[in-house]
């Protein structure tokens, strides 16, 4: 079992579901200020990066249809973020951070690109707000699903964020953010679907429930500020269910950056089945925002 965008869904076996994306089946890896990441790069056309979720892997973008979808006309790249997968999992809480951006630089500089579409969702999301702040010069357009970015960040999110941190360390599942992120107005997960979560996370060897608190407890160094946030000027998109409780960021984010294009999916969760990234709307948003993206640049 595999956490899809923060939920547990069943995941295929990585060579077949990468087998009918051409250029994809071969894991790649390269060292990034000496954490070994995993990635994946293929297709052609404008470098496309897609930046998973929290206890996800690059898989679920091909689950979704995002990465085969793309990569018809572009070139995509996808990687394990460090703590995550294949990747290297310190526990080291400085690990974490701003160094997840970082590691998107890094690949960006070992594969010779100097600017690329970066799409990521949840806390790939997150760490694409913060890299919007840190290193604009890298991006053609910027895609955040299902999370805006830590600019409301203060002493509730901090508490929050090491209770979360304590229960990955014991179960390797964090029930408060399992109940957080659940559908707002939808049946909560019950106590035997969180101990079955649990139970999948101990026994899968791609999850480290000491890199995920680490990474947890990493978070408030990825916080960026409104007047960071107000100050960016790449083309951004937004992402964001109905149902999904980070959609009062997503409008305090349009507050901040009146130029984000905010696409609100109606019934969609931030995760699982029902989660707006495995919604064609997702789909078909990022492929709008590229293709506007590729027509400005060839006026």
């Amino acid at each position: 079992m595999k956490r899809f965008l923060g939920l547990t869904l069943p995941l295929l076996p990585f060579c077949l579901a990468l087998a009918p994306v051409q250029g994809f089946a071969q894991d790649k890896f390269f060292d990034s200020n000496g954490v070994k990441i995993r990635y994946v790069d293929g297709g052609a056309g404008e470098p496309v990066v897609l930046i998973h979720g929290n206890g996800s892997t690059l898989e679920s973008w091909v689950n979704s249809g995002v990465l085969p979808n793309l990569a018809k006309d572009y070139r995509v790249i996808a990687l394990d973020a460090r703590g995550h997968g294949k990747s290297g999992k310190p526990h080291d809480v400085k690990a974490y951070g701003p160094e997840m951006g970082l590691d998107v630089v890094r690949l960006l500089d070992h594969l010779a690109v100097q600017r690329a579409h970066i799409v990521g969702y949840s806390m790939g999301a997150h760490i694409t707000a913060q890299l919007l702040t840190t290193h604009p010069e890298r991006f053609l357009t910027a895609t955040l699903g299902g999370a805006a970015g830590r600019f409301t960040w203060g002493k509730e999110e901090l508490e929050r964020s090491e209770q979360e941190a304590r229960e990955r360390e014991k179960e390797c599942v964090s029930r408060s953010q399992i109940m957080r992120l659940a559908p707002t107005n939808g049946p909560k997960p019950t106590e035997d679907e969180i101990k079955r979560r649990s139970a999948a996370c101990m026994a899968d060897p791609n999850q480290d429930r000491f890199a995920q608190a680490a990474l947890t407890r990493g978070q408030k160094d990825q916080m960026i500020t409104p007047a960071q946030v107000a100050a960016v000027r790449v083309p951004t998109l937004g992402v964001v269910g109905t149902l999904d409780d980070y959609l009062r960021d997503f409008q305090e984010l349009k507050k901040l950056r009146p130029d984000v294009k905010l696409v609100i999916v109606e019934s969609a969760t931030h995760g699982g089945d029902r989660g707006a990234g495995r919604r064609p709307e997702f789909i078909a948003a990022v492929r709008e925002l590229l293709a506007s993206a590729r027509s400005r640049s060839s006026r």
